[in-house]
């Protein structure tokens, strides 16, 4: 019984384990498919929620859907209901640099704004920051070796630009492009300013604030390595209080136009090459932080980017050469003079290893692109209400190299006409007396072209006058264009003025056609010479120079020869070339060195409007020359049925003549010659060398003659009668009609007294008794009161003296100043303090010889009583 009690025992307790095993794994199963219910159900939420977010989530085309695509480099989308555009940024584009830059495609000039304006260009990078895309301009003014351990901290207070940042409003559906509002971008003025920033003191127009209503995309283009688009801005100044000049409809709406240009930076082998003092080439100040040098510069010159089919060859064509383009509005019977002279610059390239480096083409009438497409470097004509240059030859570079990468040519048909700017005075109209630039200071403006309209109208008018033969006035005007476009064009080749290059030949030489057009009138075709107009009886050589010169070649050398590989043997090369800098026809000096206004400069040769090397005696050819021309003018200009406003001009013009003629020879007084050449460099001299005293004697004597004497201004009595404008509406072009003949001759004169008696000129001639000047300030103003107050202190003073006598005399006591302050130092205080009592004096001992030189005298001594009365 036991047995089989156990028996049953151990039966009911295995059916028990088992009883328990199957309830364990049942609920161990029903565990498992809980779990895999809630995996399951996890994951259809999720599958759920990424519908639900892929429903939300905009792609780029979606938000462009039925947009007007651009592309290119970056495509541009423009709602075609209201003009919106969105700009789309690739994601390998994020971290590159691209350059900007940006011109003006029609403005007003009154209000700083113009047609074929360049404003530059800058290095901007694209970054990505978080759910923004940022453009960040770079500085690229700096330089540190990367051998150096200081270049780890090279961005230590340097600060970079972040132009703007842009939220991103959509991707596309692989994530590798981003999608941004392109608005702020080009209407707004965030990446370039458009306004220009006045200063306190600014007096002209101001352009009122931009409308964000009437502002407009004109034109979107964009290409596979640039991006063009074209905005009109629009200004609204409700109560303008002065008129931005001709050109205006309505002072209160000025429109600018703008073309944005982004480039793809250059992927190619240009190596930048180094600025060198000695040689002008305009230039992206670089500066060397980890450099021991006094003078740690890497200023890159701008160049265009030559490279020989042929390397081996002496002369090779290049593999890609600068093209320009004459455009379809320059006048058909110039455009074969246009040509040849800009082909010409291939005798420099030539020297330069490169032949045929320059080409012209003429774009087609029909042609499906404009001169703004920066893709083509174009020669261009005006005709502007308001002139605002003579000629402009812009380009725009790469930033980090220097590379030329465009340009364009402007010119205004003012040159070729006889049409002036008749709404200055008439007593400072076509003076230039300081001859500025341009209000924009940009180095790259140029004014050759109003100079030598005045040269021109000088020489025809000259010929007029003198009976000359009908081929001279081709001549000139020939000569002209030729001599204007090699200028230009230099320019854009990356050259900046040389004012002294006309110091190459003698007088005589100048003459010499066979020598000129053989070896040029003067050194360098980027100078602003005086025309060439042989006076004297010597035989007429060319007018103006028609090839580059022998500086041109050397400078061209310089630039563009190919360098070797080898970076000793290089720098070898070029100090061989910049050796050469001390023959006289290399000579070389720039605006920042040139004596155009009172008080710049230092040396006489460098200068505007001079000829020769002997620049006093040429200027006083001229002078004799406008005084023969002038006693013809009535005779030879008089035409029935005309009005009298070519002879007014012609006045004008002959006046003109005169007055740049003393111009140049006052700046001999107190000049110092200044040579750039380097310690030990063959040829070399002192680097400040003062003018001789008997050149500046010389030209003290000229101007007491031909600017100060009784007889300086005399002109034909009858002359003075015949001078009126033509009337045009209401115009008088100043407060009456009848020439202020007395304040026009007093105008250049003051000019003249104006750089004599300059503070920088007085004490530079104090200063100079150091180092060589034997023409003391002291024995200066003795000659020049002596030649002011001399010839007729002891009878009638006319009344061009009595202007000049009282301006004098104005001009010393303020030298003298007021309760002890003066701009001038004490030297030359004490010599206006000496001549005022000396002149007081002489005119207490003068016999009056009639009533208005009684009242003249007694006038002068009042004020300088008054002066020593206030002491």
């Amino acid at each position: 019984m036991k047995g089989v009690l156990r028996c049953m025992i151990a039966v009911l307790l295995l059916l028990s384990f088992s009883i328990s095993s199957v309830v364990a794994q049942e609920k161990s199963d029903k565990k498992v498919a809980e779990k895999n219910e809630e995996k399951e159900k996890k994951k259809e939420d999720e599958n759920k929620a990424e519908k639900e977010k892929k429903k939300k989530e905009t792609y780029i085309t979606d938000k462009v859907k039925d947009f007007e695509a651009f592309e290119g480099l970056f495509t541009i989308y423009q709602n075609p209901k209201d003009g919106e555009t969105y700009l789309e940024i690739k994601k390998d584009q994020v971290g590159k640099e691209f350059i900007y830059f940006s011109y003006i495609e029609n403005g007003v000039v009154g209000a700083f704004s113009f047609r074929g304006q360049y404003r530059g260009s800058k290095t901007f990078s694209i970054q990505k920051h978080f759910n923004k895309i940022e453009f960040v301009e770079e500085n690229t003014s700096y330089y540190f070796d990367p051998e150096n351990a200081l270049s780890r901290a090279k961005d230590a207070n340097i600060s970079k630009a972040t132009l703007l940042n842009q939220k991103i409003e959509a991707e596309d559906s692989l994530k590798t492009a981003y999608l941004i509002k392109a608005d702020p971008i080009f209407l707004a003025e965030n990446v370039e300013l458009v306004k220009p920033v006045y200063p306190k003191q600014f007096k002209g127009y101001r352009l009122g604030k931009r409308s964000k209503d009437k502002s407009k995309y004109v034109r979107i283009k964009s290409y596979p390595q640039n991006t063009d688009v074209v905005v009109e801005y629009v200004y609204e100044n409700g109560a303008p209080d002065t008129w931005p000049g001709p050109g205006t409809t309505d002072p209160r709406f000025i429109s600018v136009r703008v073309q944005h240009s982004i480039l793809q930076s250059p992927k190619n082998d240009y190596q930048p090459r180094y600025d060198d003092p000695r040689v002008g080439y305009f230039t992206t100040q670089v500066t060397d932080l980890t450099s021991h040098s006094a003078t740690p510069y890497r200023d890159l010159i701008h160049r265009w980017h030559l490279k020989k089919k042929n390397p081996g060859a002496a002369v090779s064509e290049p593999v890609e050469p600068i093209v320009w383009w004459i455009e379809n509005t320059t006048p058909e019977d110039i455009r074969g003079t246009i040509k040849d002279a800009v082909l010409s610059w291939n005798i420099a390239f030539e020297k330069a290893g490169f032949k045929n480096a320059v080409q012209v083409k003429t774009q087609p009438d029909d042609a499906d692109w404009d001169a703004g497409d920066i893709r083509y470097n174009v020669l261009r004509w005006t005709s502007s209400p308001q002139p605002p240059f003579g000629g402009y030859g812009p380009s725009f570079v790469n930033p980090r190299t220097g590379q030329i990468l465009g340009a364009d040519v402007m010119l205004e048909y003012a040159f070729l006409t006889n049409r002036l700017n008749a709404g200055k005075i008439f007593e400072t109209a076509l003076l230039n007396l300081d001859d500025p630039e341009l209000p924009w200071g940009d180095h790259q403006y140029c004014m050759l072209n109003n100079n030598m309209q005045m040269n021109n109208l000088f020489g025809l008018t000259a010929l007029n006058a003198l009976g000359a033969d009908y081929k001279d006035h081709e001549q000139i005007v020939k000569e002209s264009i030729y001599y204007l476009m090699l200028h230009e064009v230099g320019h854009t080749l990356g050259l900046n003025h040389n004012m002294k290059a006309t110091q190459l030949l003698s007088p005589a030489e100048t003459s010499n056609k066979s020598l000129t057009k053989k070896k040029g009138l003067s050194g360098s075709v980027m100078d602003y010479p005086a025309i060439n107009f042989a006076a004297n009886g010597r035989k007429q050589g060319q007018f103006y120079t028609t090839r580059p010169g022998p500086y041109d070649v050397w400078a061209i050398t310089y630039g563009y020869s190919p360098a070797v590989k080898n970076a000793k043997k290089e720098r070898q090369r070029l100090n061989k070339i910049l050796e050469r800098s001390t023959e006289p026809e290399l000579a070389f000096g720039n605006d920042a060195d040139d004596m155009r206004s009172a008080g710049k400069g230092l040396d006489p040769r460098v200068n505007i409007g001079d000829m020769s090397n002997d620049a006093v005696g040429f200027a006083i050819d001229q002078i004799k020359l406008t005084q023969s021309v002038s006693q013809n003018l009535r005779k030879k200009l008089g035409h029935d049925h005309r009005s009298y406003q070519e002879l007014r001009n012609a006045y004008l013009v002959v006046t003109r003549q005169h007055s740049n003629s003393l111009r140049v020879i006052s700046r001999y007084i107190g000049g110092v010659y200044v040579d750039r050449a380097f310690q030990g460099q063959t040829g070399e001299t002192k680097p400040l060398r003062p003018v001789a005293k008997a050149d500046q004697k010389r030209a003290m004597g000229a101007l007491i003659s031909y600017g100060f004497a009784p007889n300086a201004f005399d002109a034909p009595n009858d002359l003075f009668n015949y001078l009126l404008a033509q009337r045009r509406g209401f115009n008088h072009f100043g407060s009456t009609e009848d020439p202020k003949i007395h304040a026009r001759v007093s105008t250049i004169q003051n000019a003249v007294l104006a750089h004599l008696l300059h503070p920088t000129v007085m004490e530079r001639m104090t200063d100079t008794q150091l180092y060589g000047n034997e023409y003391p300030l002291a024995e200066m103003m003795d000659d020049l009161t002596a030649g002011i107050f001399d010839a007729d202190m002891n009878g009638s003073v006319n009344d061009f003296r009595k202007n000049l006598q009282a301006e004098y005399v104005k001009r010393l006591i303020g030298i003298m100043g007021e309760k002890g302050h003066s701009g001038y130092d004490n030297i030359a205080q004490g010599l206006a303090y000496y001549h005022l009592k000396n002149i007081r004096k002489r005119l207490k001992d003068a016999d009056a010889q009639d009533s208005g030189t009684m009242a003249h005298r007694t006038y002068l001594a009042d004020l300088i009583d008054a002066r020593f009365d206030d002491m």
